[in-house]
């Protein structure tokens, strides 16, 4: 790889180092060409070197010999030769062993300054490759997949393979973006061309598979690790047993368990002990759940133990076991973070004691947790439902003074607190103050503000906001327009009511069983029983599931109309639906 990088960056700096080369191997062959020549005839270096370009192709000896016989003839007609022949062959040797050392001691130190020059190319290359993997690495920590594999492809083809553990962060992105054909096609890859696939790789194509909750081939990839020589570790194990618990397939996972680990599978595992222990808490299986807690009872015991435990308790409504093990939690040195503080409030909210839960509330501001969206939202709701929708707002203003914006829920909450209690203004002033924090208003927004008018018993705001709603893009749904045509049959317009049942329909909103529960209440009050029988009619044909509302409205109305054969029908009729 060095090599194609030196020749594909820097060819101009080889050619010019194997061009000097060249020539000074032909100046070592002309010197020494002279001076064998110089030995063996007279004839000037001048005249040789003008021969030399005629013998060129001929090599060095033979430059010499090409002048052999004029060498002859010149020594015979000038009649000398050398007085020391031992001699002088004895000094030209050790010219040409001086001149040889030089040119070699020449080329070792260009081959050296080649070498050095090539390490310090292959120094920049590792430290180029470097700096981008670390890229790659952070671009996919920040959910820049798409960014982070372009890159590594121009990385692949300038320096060569990045590392596995590149190769990991590149897999776990597009796993968690849901590119699980890419990710799998980058694990073929490296097991082609490397670096070869690890635990890790597979842990993260599983991963990716149970996300997009298709555990049968996140079970699939896990199969194929043993035959591709990656033993699965506890962290295999961790993932599949999570999303088999999650799923409630507690028994399955305990076998998946005994296959990865073997005879070490009953040795206490933190991790997958909770996990398995948060499962059965889930499933109803508490029993199983308070066994596996006392099997960690060997083991030093963390805070998300402790928290999936008191989450048991507090699905099971048990607040004294609850409230017992947070305390067991402080004894043991961990402090109750925002998620055991949030299970309190929330079991305390659904027991309808929200003094406590407020109480819990100020112990966790004084313990330093502060509170998140979760905390404000299930307090709020509890408030609202318990009717204290006063303090409800308070804890709004809360969530707004800590910079927490809440969500169209919890500011719909309260506007449909106020309207339980009539307080119109203040229902409206919530709104207003939403708008103002610039969440918009919702569907439920507009519903809750027209229960609340309706309730006020002014119809015509409550159709006003149902124009608005238009205005504002947002399109009424099915309890609008029950609300709506409840209001009117109230009042005895039927024909408002008849009427908004045909805006209902144009909208393309399906009229369900309470929209025409509606409907036939007032024609039974009404006495009109012949569009009383056609709505039922059309609530049969619909196919909308009835209950028990529309059947009673009518053999009501009908034993006071003494018609007892339309009675015994109707509950005949009712009986039958009741058993399907």
């Amino acid at each position: 790889m060095n090599l194609q990088m030196l020749v594909s960056s820097e060819s101009h700096f080889l050619v010019r180092v194997l061009n000097g080369t060249f020539q000074i191997l032909d100046s070592i062959k002309d010197r020494i060409g002279l001076v064998v020549s110089d030995f063996f005839s007279s004839i000037p270096s001048s005249e040789l070197l003008n021969a030399r370009f005629v013998c060129r192709n001929g090599g060095i000896m033979q430059s010499a010999i090409c002048h052999k016989p004029k060498t002859k003839d010149s020594l015979s007609e000038r009649n000398e030769l050398p007085p020391n022949p031992d001699g002088d062959m004895g000094a030209v040797f050790n010219v040409l062993d001086s001149m040889l050392k030089d040119m070699l001691d020449r080329l070792k130190s260009m081959r050296e300054e080649t070498i050095r020059t090539c390490v310090g190319f292959d120094s920049i290359s590792k430290k180029n490759l470097h700096i981008d993997e670390q890229f790659i690495r952070e671009l996919c920590m920040e959910g820049k997949v798409g960014t982070a594999f372009s890159l590594c492809s121009k990385v692949m083809h300038k320096y060569g393979t990045p590392s596995i553990y590149t190769h990991n962060y590149l897999i776990n992105g597009l796993c968690e973006t849901g590119n699980l054909d890419k990710a799998l096609w980058i694990v073929e890859e490296m097991k082609c061309r490397g670096p070869s696939p690890s635990c890790a790789t597979y842990n993260a194509l599983i991963k990716g598979y149970i996300l997009m909750n298709n555990i049968d081939k996140a079970l699939e990839i896990f199969s194929t690790m043993d035959s591709n020589g990656i033993t699965p570790n506890r962290v295999s194990c961790n993932i599949l047993v999570d999303a088999l618990c999650k799923k409630g397939f507690i028994r399955q996972s305990k076998k998946l368990l005994k296959m990865i680990l073997g005879d070490k599978h009953d040795d206490p595992s933190l991790i997958t002990s909770t996990i398995i222990m948060d499962g059965c808490f889930k499933h109803g299986d508490s029993s199983q759940a308070l066994a596996t807690w006392e099997r960690l009872r060997s083991i030093p015991i963390d805070r998300i133990t402790y928290n999936v435990i008191i989450n048991g308790y507090c699905l099971k409504r048990d607040k004294i076991m609850a409230l017992s093990y947070t305390c067991q939690m402080l004894k043991t040195g961990f402090m109750p973070d925002i998620f055991s503080y949030n299970m309190l409030i929330g079991l305390l909210s659904k027991e309808r004691q929200m003094d406590e839960a407020c109480y819990i509330f100020s112990v966790m501001t004084r313990m330093g947790v502060r509170p998140d969206r979760i905390t404000y939202k299930i307090i709020i709701q509890g408030l609202c439902m318990s009717g204290d929708v006063a303090k409800a707002n308070y804890f709004l203003c809360c969530m707004l003074e800590n910079s927490i914006i809440p969500e169209p829920l919890i500011w719909n909450v309260i506007i449909h607190g106020y309207g339980k209690l009539g307080n119109v203004h203040r229902a409206e002033d919530v709104r207003s103050q939403m708008v103002a924090s610039g969440v918009l208003p919702n569907v439920f927004t507009y519903n809750a503000l027209i229960y609340t008018h309706i309730n006020d018993q002014n119809f015509i705001k409550a159709y006003s906001m149902k124009r608005e709603m238009l205005l504002h893009g947002v399109f009424p749904d099915a309890v609008t327009f029950n609300m709506l045509i409840g209001a009117a049959c109230s009042v005895g317009d039927i024909d408002f009511a008849l009427r908004l049942h045909g805006d209902m329909l144009r909208m393309g909103c399906e009229p369900d069983a309470i929209t025409y529960t509606e409907l036939l209440r007032y024609c039974c009050i009404s006495y009109k029983m012949k569009e009383a029988d056609w709505l039922f009619d059309r609530i049969r044909s619909s196919g909308i599931r009835l209950d028990h509302v529309p059947f009673l409205l009518l053999m009501k109305r009908y034993w006071g109309m003494r018609e007892l054969d339309k009675v015994y029908v109707l509950y005949q009729e009712w009986l039958m639906i009741k058993d399907i």
